[in-house]
């Protein structure tokens, strides 16, 4: 038996560094857990379901528990499910010592390494860094004279999320790269940066540098290689001074209204956007993550109702890190209260009409959004799955109440861009099916072998109408934490990415820790979260009622509980654990055209850098994970994308150790030393031109 591989002790919130946790979601993990609410979670009602492990297993007829106590089946020898299970293990290939179809490569060994390293026989390429210029007029990066109209035209900063869509037809070797920006590093960016008085101009670059950008890349036709086309037409910024349009049931609302919108509909601006989605209809989903941490004087707020719910989003306290309440009065709740209940949205792009307007879409509820990602129902409504990245808070679906429109008619255009403003906000309510004395924080597994149960959409709001007592229904859109208390949902691990299987129509939750768990005053362990001081994560698999995303049950179980494979807690899928590679804090998810999961983590707590990995979700491979790469010092892997030729990744906040600077740079990646730190999108493509892991 091999020993455990050796833990990174650090305080900050898994393997993250202190500067990390400073810039990116403002030290949330030295603030009380917003959620205090003593809403009955999974740990409560274990002993009152039944086991349901079957229904993921095989074909076989099961039962899953409503929330009224009664009993619906699910699945069947001829249901959709059960054909998407074998047609996801024929396409990962069970060969008999062979890993599966799209995973075929030698994996990664965990490293320290400055760079990004990639499997033998692979190459990459920088496609995109910060400060590149993208729009028509934008100068060339110098980060001794950088500018906020220089910045707004340029690549922004720390990339997260990334789609790639096609042009079509005469424009094969072209697709439109989207990307989040999640937040910036000051001290990174400015020579001589002095966080207790920033400039008004390092305040504006810093607006420039967040957002989304869109950009055109070109292939090249001997790889998977991309290059940006720059000053294309379609390329765009939008930043923290854009204009984005308030959509939904919630637009026009007293609780959106300030002194600068008194309509309640528009807003400059979208913050810490994090993963995000790419819709059947064309466009992109980008999700407002840790808005919190810009908004200032949350403390100074007295009056007990908007107290209490400034608090349960985190916001408290005096200055903010960056000072932008300095700058522009917005940023102070005191002066304008509601002006931090217009972030924390998922925010609907189209890529293709560089003069739309973007739209935050409230009918899916306010919370730190990580991701939002559609799948659609028989009848063509879409529904997205969401996750709200904070210690003990809850996952979330919404189901419209539309149909999608085929084809790119502008009347289909304009119907389907409508779909995400109707329908009905639902919020997860798990039950494991283990009696409680077997689940005692410590990882062990129940008698019956496997974390699974059951588990109900709690209704919250539909159109107009709350399904809440005590809530208005606008209510329950811009203060969609503590209506989620209210029902009783259940507090997970930091639900970040969820994703839907496009094979299957599983869904996977990327839990990624919570050292808070079991600790005194908090919730223990429970079926679903399964470990006390949890610094690993675990993701979870969850699978509709009747494959049917519009329902409003489902059976689940743990897919993966992250950490050293030597750790008797870990959890492979019941692949062997001798076999797979080591993984800690998974973050965000993808799914590759084989129907792998592959996984980007994030504070790895093993020893090694943060990386991608694959994973198998069918076929007797399932479970079998391995590294794909590995990223710089101080860095993050996000935004994974996977296409038949090419892997590309956001290498984000390399660099970013605690007590680095530019003066004092951490990280030499990518362009060396003597150059400014910059994070940037990496394409990797196989050197013989063949697909990726086969």
């Amino acid at each position: 038996m091999r020993k455990l591989l050796p833990l990174i002790g650090n305080p900050h919130g898994g393997g993250r560094s202190a500067l990390t946790c400073r810039y990116r979601c403002g030290d949330a993990c030295f603030h009380e857990v917003p959620n205090t609410s003593d809403n009955e979670y999974a740990g409560d009602i274990i002993a009152r379901t039944w086991s349901r492990r079957s229904m993921l297993r095989s074909a076989a007829v099961v039962t899953v528990a409503t929330a009224a106590g009664t009993a619906v089946a699910v699945g069947g020898s001829g249901s959709r499910a059960t054909a998407a299970t074998a047609a996801g293990a024929q396409a990962a290939g069970d060969t008999a010592g062979q890993a599966a179809r799209g995973l075929r490569f030698t994996p990664v060994a965990p490293n320290t390494a400055d760079q990004v390293t990639i499997p033998e026989g692979y190459a990459q390429n920088v496609v995109i860094k910060w400060g590149d210029p993208i729009v028509k007029g934008a100068p060339g990066f110098n980060s001794d004279k950088q500018t906020a109209a220089a910045q707004a035209g340029q690549f922004g900063y720390n990339n997260d999320f990334l789609s790639l869509l096609p042009l079509g037809s005469g424009y094969e070797r072209q697709q439109l790269l989207v990307a989040n920006h999640e937040y910036t590093d000051e001290v990174l960016m400015f020579k001589g940066y002095d966080p207790a008085n920033p400039t008004r101009e390092q305040v504006e670059i810093a607006w420039a540098a967040h957002g989304l950008s869109v950009v055109v890349v070109q292939e090249d036709h001997r790889s998977g290689k991309l290059t940006v086309v720059n000053r294309h037409q379609l390329n765009r910024r939008l930043h923290t001074t854009s204009e984005f349009r308030i959509a939904g049931p919630a637009a026009g609302s007293a609780l959106l209204k300030t002194s600068a919108d008194p309509s309640g509909t528009k807003v400059l601006g979208t913050l810490n956007n994090c993963a995000g989605g790419t819709t059947p209809w064309g466009t992109t989903l980008h999700g407002e993550e840790n808005f919190n941490q810009y908004f200032a004087n949350g403390g100074s707020v007295t009056e007990p109702v908007q107290a209490a719910r400034l608090k349960r989003y985190g916001i408290t306290g005096a200055a903010s890190e960056r000072k932008w309440e300095r700058f522009d009065k917005r940023f102070d709740v005191a002066q304008e209260p509601n002006e931090s209940n217009r972030f924390g949205w998922v925010v609907e792009l189209d890529p293709y009409d560089p003069n739309s307007v973007p739209r935050k879409r409230t009918a899916l509820g306010r919370f730190k959004h990580e991701a939002a990602q559609p799948r659609l129902t028989e009848d063509g409504r879409p529904v997205v799955y969401m996750g709200d990245d904070e210690r003990f808070d809850y996952f979330y679906k919404f189901v419209s109440s539309k149909r999608m429109m085929k084809g790119d008619s502008r009347a289909a255009k304009e119907h389907n861009l409508t779909l995400l403003d109707e329908g009905t906000l639902y919020v997860a309510k798990l039950t494991g099916d283990s009696p409680a004395d077997q689940i005692d924080g410590s990882g062990t597994h129940p008698s019956d072998g496997q974390f699974d149960g059951t588990g109900v959409w709690i209704p919250l709001a539909t159109g107009n109408v709350s399904h809440v007592e005590g809530f208005t229904a606008e209510e329950v859109y811009v203060f969609t934490r503590q209506a989620a208390d209210k029902v009783g949902a259940t507090k997970m691990d930091r639900p970040e990415d969820v994703e839907p299987s496009p094979r299957t129509g599983r869904v996977y939750v990327a839990l990624t820790n919570n050292t808070n768990r079991g600790k005194a005053g908090q919730p223990a362990a429970d079926e679903a979260n399964p470990r006390n001081a949890n610094k690993h994560g675990q993701i979870l698999e969850l699978a509709e009622s009747f494959d049917d995303p519009a329902g409003d049950t489902f059976a689940w179980r743990l897919f993966l509980v992250a950490g050293d494979p030597n750790d008797p807690a870990t959890y492979f899928a019941g692949f062997p654990k001798d076999k797979v590679s080591p993984i800690s804090c998974p973050d965000n998810v993808a799914f590759d055209p084989h129907g792998n999961l592959w996984i980007s983590t994030d504070g790895n707590q093993l020893g090694s850098h943060d990386g991608l990995f694959g994973v198998a979700t069918a076929g007797e491979r399932r479970g079998e994970l391995k590294q794909f790469l590995t990223v710089p010092r101080g860095a993050e892997t996000c935004g994974p994308l996977v296409q038949d030729k090419r892997v590309l990744v956001s290498v984000q906040h390399p660099g970013e150790i605690d007590g680095a600077s530019v003066e004092k740079p951490a990280s030499v990646w990518p362009d060396g030393p003597g150059k400014i730190v910059r994070p940037a999108v990496v394409s990797v493509w196989r050197k013989d031109g063949k697909n990726i892991g086969v």
